[in-house]
């Protein structure tokens, strides 16, 4: 392993070699295990939850038209809907969760 900046302290990287990538120390297994939990809460909550979800994973135009059409669907007034989070993914795909509540007040 690499001295980390002359410091003495343990390599900062698992490896120098480009083609096998420059991975941190430590970093995989902790997101890892950041995913395992995010993972188990998200379950956890939806099967508790009185809200109804739904995932989407479009490109940038579809998912502006899913949630549109959603949104009109399940107006926010009645449904409470509203996109619950969002992420880009590369090739700009979208990723998003909508939420409502399975009836109308």
């Amino acid at each position: 392993m690499k001295d980390h900046q002359g410091t003495g302290k343990p390599g900062r990287f698992v490896t120098d070699r480009p083609e096998e990538g420059m991975v941190p120390d430590g970093n995989a297994q902790r997101l890892d295990a950041i995913r395992s939990s995010n993972l188990a809460w998200t379950r956890k909550r939806q099967r508790s939850s009185a809200w109804t979800r739904q995932n989407f994973k479009l490109p940038r135009h579809e998912a502006r038209l899913a949630a549109r059409a959603f949104l009109e669907r399940y107006p926010k007034a009645a449904y409470g809907s509203e996109i619950e989070s969002w992420r880009v993914l590369p090739d700009d795909i979208i990723e998003f969760t909508m939420r409502r509540y399975p009836t109308a007040d």
